[in-house]
């Protein structure tokens, strides 16, 4: 045991306040001076992740308090990035449970929960956001416990100590009604509850590699706790991989500890610290590090498996290179291998046609992450629309199920019930609140895909969806998920005002006036299921009878533009989402429409 250290990692749902809890615990620790400006939610270092509002990559950092050191790992909150709080939870002996003091336990909350009862940490409850109007602290609490009841939480993991306050504000106390002073009761809190961490400083150095780093200046640095013995700059050490068993020699050039926003270089570290280690080529996540070659390899806990599959494709329309510096087959490759070096919870493959790329994931925010990641480094791409991972059980297929919870207002209950039974869900709870109604429902992952968009569009944007997979379950036939037909392109060429006029006429417009469109293009969306061929290229013809200004008073509805993410859940079997640095396009795999009437005739036969 090393008892000048605590190991904690932060779980919570999506926007309950954990990377702002870390933001107070930094200044409480005394990381930041106390004039120094520092930007909210100073964890979240991707770009995407300050823009989203949501932790996408686990990190870790330190802070000190009295003479003891205090790792914090801050975790993603939704399930699609399961993978990283699984690794977090390799590295640490606790965590701190964040719950909204209004909204309560939600479905990540689960996820999470269990994840840490699975590996037998202990919990510290934090009811956060207590300052929130209707806030209800001492009901939250006691729906967290019935939580640990549900999930089956040892006597230990039930008694679990609870403190109350405001990340935001920076306060927490341990009894509602104290004085709201600072992060001293958590801090406090952490160094009673959470055991110091188990490890073996008598033992040669071993590790496990349960993250990855990368710097400029030494590449890959492994992170993981060290279980064992001492390690030191310059010592010869063993590599043993997860994937093959192969035992490769290295050398340790760097040393680091994370403290504050950094790292430090370190000379040498011990048992129970968690640490970042330079020298090995090629190391990867699961990997064990250890000072003799014939030590045991640590066990690594295999991720959730994925339930989605796409094709990422190299981009063979007509607008391919204007905007991306990256369009080949094989940088595509190379940059999709690179990415399951440092995403457990991805899987790529190749197919068996030259330039498309099977990806397997956790659900489409995952993707719809990646895929932004690449289109920001100079990527251009196909996306296809998310398939579902099938089984083979007793000669029956099965797919995967999810637990879905959405709360809407109460007069859209009827539309989104009827949304539920075309894409075959199967009801199993309805609470009604003051505001709202809280529907729990069964529904298939396939399903799921394209819902958020009808949520949103129902609810005018006061829809909120969650789910959590539940289990493999038989095939449930054919599914409605998508209830509108597109407007088709017919002519390449730039949009005009007065050709998209008449078009608005057939349905929503995906593109404004003044923009570059091809043929299959998908241009907009029609209230009927077929797919409407439309010309927005088509200029006004002059003639002496028309003058040119005859009709300038037309309005134009404003195009509706897709999210990448909404992007990829709408599209049909037979589009794709195509991505550039600067534009989303929806458009037909098949592009010509002569060969794609060929191609519906052949499959009709």
């Amino acid at each position: 045991m090393n008892q000048k250290i605590r190991n904690i990692a932060i779980i919570a749902h999506v926007d309950h306040g954990k990377t702002t809890l870390v933001d107070q615990l930094l200044k409480g620790g005394g990381v930041f001076r106390a004039n120094q400006q520092v930007a909210e939610r100073a964890m979240d270092s991707m770009d995407l992740e300050r823009e989203k509002g949501i932790t996408i990559k686990a990190k870790n950092t330190a802070v000190h308090f009295l003479d003891k050191t205090i790792n914090i790992v801050d975790t993603p909150g939704h399930a699609d990035f399961g993978g990283e709080v699984e690794r977090a939870l390799r590295m640490v002996d606790g965590v701190l449970l964040v719950v909204d003091a209004y909204d309560g336990p939600q479905a990540q909350t689960r996820f999470v929960l269990r994840k840490a009862l699975q590996h037998g940490l202990k919990v510290v409850i934090v009811i956060n956001k207590i300052d929130r109007l209707n806030a209800e602290p001492k009901q939250m609490y006691d729906k967290v416990l019935e939580l640990l009841l549900e999930l089956n939480a040892t006597e230990e993991q039930f008694d679990a100590p609870v403190v109350y306050g405001s990340g935001r504000d920076g306060y927490m106390m341990k009894h509602l009604g104290e004085e709201k002073k600072d992060m001293v009761p958590l801090f406090e809190t952490i160094l009673e509850h959470i055991p110091p961490p188990f490890a073996k400083p008598d033992e040669p150095f071993h590790m496990l590699v349960s993250n990855i780093d990368w710097s400029d200046y030494v590449g890959r640095i492994a992170v993981g706790k060290i279980l064992g013995g001492t390690v030191t700059m310059g010592d010869n050490i063993w590599t043993i991989r997860n994937s093959d068993g192969k035992r490769v020699r290295a050398k340790v050039t760097k040393l680091f500890e994370y403290t504050g926003l950094g790292t430090t270089e370190k000379e040498s570290d011990s048992a129970g610290n968690i640490i970042g280690l330079a020298g090995v080529e090629d190391i990867d996540i699961g990997d064990t590090i250890a000072a003799k070659e014939d030590a045991t390899a640590l066990p690594f806990t295999e991720i959730d498996p994925p339930t989605l599959e796409m094709q990422f494709c190299i981009n063979d329309g007509p607008l391919v290179g204007r905007e991306g510096k990256y369009v080949t087959s094989r940088q595509l490759r190379e940059r999709l291998f690179r990415e399951i070096k440092t995403n457990v919870s991805i899987k790529v493959d190749d197919s068996d046609r030259a330039g498309v790329f099977n990806v397997k994931a956790r659900g489409a925010m995952q993707v719809a992450v990646l895929v932004e990641t690449m289109r920001r480094e100079g990527f251009e791409m196909l996306v296809s629309r998310p398939t579902v991972i099938t089984r083979e059980v007793g000669g029956q297929v099965h797919e995967p199920y999810e637990t879905l919870w959405i709360e809407i207002p109460e007069e859209c209950v009827g539309t989104i019930m009827q949304n539920l039974a075309n894409r075959k869900g199967l009801l199993t709870n309805m609470e009604k609140k003051a505001a709202f109604t809280m529907i729990e429902a069964v529904i298939t992952t396939r399903g799921l895909i394209g819902l958020e968009i009808d949520v949103v569009n129902a609810t005018s944007g006061r829809g909120v969806l969650s789910h959590l997979f539940k289990e493999y379950g038989p095939w449930a036939g054919e599914l409605t998920t998508r209830l509108t037909g597109t407007l088709i392109a017919t002519e390449a060429g730039t949009t005009t005002a007065y050709a998209l006029t008449g078009s608005q006429e057939r349905g929503r417009l995906f593109v404004g006036a003044g923009e570059e469109v091809y043929m299959g293009m998908v241009v907009g969306e029609n209230p009927r299921q077929e797919d409407i061929p439309v010309n927005v290229v088509k200029a006004k013809q002059l003639t002496n009878f028309r003058s040119q200004g005859e009709g300038k008073g037309t309005q134009l509805t404003p195009p509706l533009k897709l999210s990448l993410e909404r992007a990829i859940e709408y599209i049909a079997i037979d589009e794709f989402v195509e991505i550039t640095p600067k534009n989303i396009r929806l458009r037909k795999r098949i592009l010509n429409a002569t060969d794609r009437k060929k191609v519906e005739r052949s499959e009709a036969r």
